[in-house]
């Protein structure tokens, strides 16, 4: 160690301050251990908070605004077209991150973690260096890894702040509404940025490389999405890719691998949301015995431990799905696991929502993976235009979908499409870990109207007492 570097020592140190690191340190904080936080950005949250999913979240929800002003004329309202003020708009979502972050920050203080800005880079099983930071050095018990995932760049190209070919980070920087837009790429990121865009006026125009949008998801789920897509998009193609593009002062041009393309060949801005892969070829790994697969991802255990006893890994670095709510749920297990608690990671459903219009929220066993693995499912589907509340909202397109094992009669996967579905999909996930019989469900007095009675229909269709579906006939 050379002369004068200050060093400290802590009992936990957490590498990475988004949801899954600050929720390990608060836990491990709250389990009384001496806890130090390391991340380059100065306040705690990680990219979730400040370019992922809350400022993604504040635009997503202007759009929803705008489209319900543009289509309250078929209900007997009528609206000025709006007038979009994109200042505001920035200074509106830069003011709820700073509210969230300030939060964060005050509870780091309140639970006496100390928090260093910089990179950290492993020096041995027990130390790391700090870069571009006071402190030099951090002497560990033990340490969690929660570094996250970047994008992938298109080949040939690279993001820069500013610049007309961007990822999420800079499409929620909205430096301006450009004129047309491509976006590469049929996952969420692609599809929730796109419907933000069309909605601020933008000529939307998305291709994907696959045959199929939201790879993986129930195709019941993702047909009444791509109905919407198709009218507020410019265009979606589907087996079709781009094979060069090159971003110039005004503007980007851009080479299709179909040859016979209609699509134009320039375009304002282009976002690419083609994956994310993890942030772990920076730590200096290689120092310490913890291992990573051929995909960049830290291995990990039940218990989120590495091959290096003193070294643990939550959230995108340490493997798919790459999602805040489960790298919070490992966060916790981590620090459990370091205070000596039965803590692991067995969750039998883990949520997943796309934030478009409609919303698709899905958990467990889904149709197309009972059939892969050969397994015996009953599917019951429970259309919405025949839901008294969903058709007071205008969403009729929406539907709820419950895969059911016919024997035992549990829930095994729950998906749902349609307006504001992001909160009925708890109760799915609820069920599914309990290990909730549909009757369990069906007998549960939701209230009416509302949506979340469309779950226990779905229950319903599966027993036979459906109340707006009439029975099937049986033998």
């Amino acid at each position: 160690m050379v002369m004068g570097e200050l060093a400290v020592e802590t009992q936990v140190l957490v590498i990475g301050s988004g949801p899954g690191g600050y929720a390990a340190a608060f836990r491990a904080a709250d389990l009384g251990l001496d806890v130090t936080l390391v991340d380059t950005a100065p306040r705690p949250g990680g990219v979730c908070l400040f370019r992922g999913c809350i400022p993604s979240k504040t635009f997503l929800h202007i759009a929803q605004l705008m489209y319900d002003t543009k289509n309250a004329a078929a209900l007997g309202l009528t609206f000025e077209p709006p007038r979009i003020d994109i200042e505001a708009l920035r200074q509106w979502k830069a003011g709820i991150i700073d509210r969230l972050a300030e939060g964060l920050m005050s509870l780091t203080k309140r639970r006496g973690i100390q928090m260093i800005q910089g990179r950290a880079t492993f020096e041995s099983s027990d130390r790391v260096r700090i870069h571009e930071a006071d402190v030099s050095h951090v002497r560990f018990k033990h340490a969690i890894i929660a570094t996250g995932a970047h994008p992938v760049a298109f080949p040939g190209t690279s993001f820069t702040p500013g610049g007309r070919i961007m990822d999420a980070s800079g499409a929620l920087a909205l430096a301006d509404i450009p004129e047309t837009l491509l976006i590469i790429g049929g996952g969420y990121t692609g599809l929730e940025m796109g419907c933000v865009y069309a909605a601020l006026g933008s000529r939307v125009h998305l291709v994907e490389k696959t045959e199929s949008l939201l790879q993986g998801v129930d195709r019941d789920l993702v047909r009444p999405l791509r109905r919407r897509l198709d009218e507020s998009f410019e265009s979606v193609t589907l087996g079709s890719g781009v094979s060069a593009m090159s971003e110039e002062a005004d503007g980007v041009s851009v080479t299709f691998e179909d040859p016979e393309s209609d699509l134009p060949k320039r375009f304002s801005r282009v976002l690419v949301a083609i994956g994310r892969r993890p942030n772990s070829g920076d730590l200096a790994l290689s120092n310490t015995t913890v291992e990573i697969d051929e995909h960049g991802f830290i291995k990990i255990d039940e218990h989120q431990r590495t091959a290096d006893s003193r070294i643990l890994a939550i959230g995108d670095v340490a493997g798919n799905p790459m999602l805040a709510h489960k790298a919070m749920a490992e966060g916790k297990i981590a620090a459990e696991v370091i205070a000596g608690e039965p803590a692991a990671f067995d969750a039998r459903a883990i949520p997943a929502i796309v934030y478009t219009d409609p919303q698709i929220a899905w958990a467990g066993l889904t149709q197309e993976e009972a059939r892969r693995k050969g397994q015996k499912v009953s599917v019951q589907r429970f259309p919405w235009k025949i839901s008294g509340r969903a058709l007071t909202l205008d969403a009729p397109e929406g539907l709820t979908k419950m895969v059911i094992d016919p024997d035992s009669q549990r829930i095994l996967g729950v998906g749902i499409v349609g307006r504001e579905v992001e909160g009925l999909i708890a109760e799915g996930v609820l069920a599914i870990e309990m290990g909730a019989q549909a009757q369990d469900v069906a007998l549960s007095i939701h209230a009416h109207p509302t949506l979340s009675e469309t779950e226990a229909e779905a229950a319903e269709i599966f027993l036979g007492t459906a109340t707006h579906i009439l029975p099937r006939k049986r033998p």
